[in-house]
């Protein structure tokens, strides 16, 4: 059988020769096998593309334990999305970590406190987002491998405080930084057609006011929107909580996922641990990741949550919704 290769996936393979770092190639042979179709002729491919991943994770986690820098850093995924903070410096990233995980990065009232990434698990109800606060970012200092990081992260949290001087004039050269390295901040979900080239990527990017506390809002707004376009904007102080949870919410919303949960039949659904899933996802796509055999043996599923009535029969084309329960009959 042909593997009848996309576009995409020969796009992906050219950004992979081009890859300076074992960061960016990891992300380009990760790309390629998402788009790749699954079939039994790219089977050789797919296992091929698996084992240089494999490697090439083995390769960043050795990097790390032996203190091999390759002028770069990395931050593993953990949770259901990865989400990083980038901003000018006293922007009050440090501050917000602090406020929406458990985590204790240092927060001093001087500038480029933060010198290496700092990862933070977010609770968000029986689910945990990380959360990685980056060195601040001005016209004259940026550490390349910030790009690396972002290039892979799930969603990208700018933050500004009203405080900032110059809040327009640093985010102008936050956005310079990253359009060099081929990346663009857009407000909405991606679609590969958006893409100008196979160079550039577009993450999805909500911007953070923060220090609200302090006043100024609209004076920020009115300086901030035409760097920022149609990206949102959410107002938090981590001095008097205001805001705090609704950013919670919205990070979880923008990460496009669902959660679904799973029933044994005759049994009672188990909630203590969902399946964080892509929004759109099937009832065939969440049976292959239960287990690959119901991708062929499924017949159908019963559905409690969004269905129009608890355990209703649905095919496998249907689409779950986030805090629907699963059974599978084959």
């Amino acid at each position: 059988m042909p593997a009848n290769l996309p576009p995409q996936y020969h796009e992906a393979e050219q950004r992979y020769r081009e890859a300076k770092t074992p960061q960016e190639k990891l992300h380009a042979l990760k790309q390629m096998y998402a788009v790749m179709p699954k079939h039994k002729g790219t089977e050789k491919l797919q296992a091929d593309i698996k084992r240089r991943i494999s490697k090439l994770n083995e390769e960043i986690q050795q990097a790390k334990k032996t203190g091999v820098r390759r002028h770069t850093e990395y931050v593993k995924p953990e949770g259901a999305g990865q989400v990083i903070l980038v901003g000018p410096p006293n922007s009050g990233k440090s501050s917000l970590i602090r406020a929406l995980t458990h985590g204790q990065p240092d927060v001093a009232p001087y500038p480029f406190t933060t010198k290496k990434p700092f990862p933070a698990m977010m609770p968000y109800e029986d689910i945990q987002i990380q959360l990685v606060d980056m060195p601040p970012i001005t016209e004259s200092y940026y550490e390349g491998w910030i790009s690396n990081i972002v290039r892979e992260c799930d969603f990208v949290l700018l933050v500004v405080g009203l405080d900032d001087l110059d809040p327009d004039g640093n985010l102008k050269a936050i956005y310079a930084h990253l359009a060099d390295s081929g990346i663009l901040f857009t407000g909405e979900d991606v679609k590969r057609e958006d893409l100008p080239d196979f160079r550039t990527i577009k993450k999805k990017t909500m911007l953070t006011l923060n220090k609200v506390d302090l006043g100024g809002v609209a004076i920020a707004r009115e300086l901030i929107k035409p760097v920022i376009g149609a990206i949102p904007i959410v107002e938090v102080s981590c001095k008097t909580g205001e805001g705090i949870e609704k950013l919670r919410k919205l990070i979880y919303q923008a990460l496009s996922v669902v959660r679904v949960y799973t029933k044994v039949p005759g049994k009672k659904p188990d909630m203590s641990r969902p399946y964080v899933v892509p929004r759109g996802t099937t009832v065939i796509d969440m049976a292959g990741q239960i287990h690959k055999d119901f991708l062929h043996s499924l017949k159908y599923a019963r559905v409690w949550g969004h269905a129009r009535f608890d355990g209703q029969a649905v095919g496998k084309d249907y689409v779950l919704e986030d805090g629907d329960i699963i059974e599978l009959h084959t």
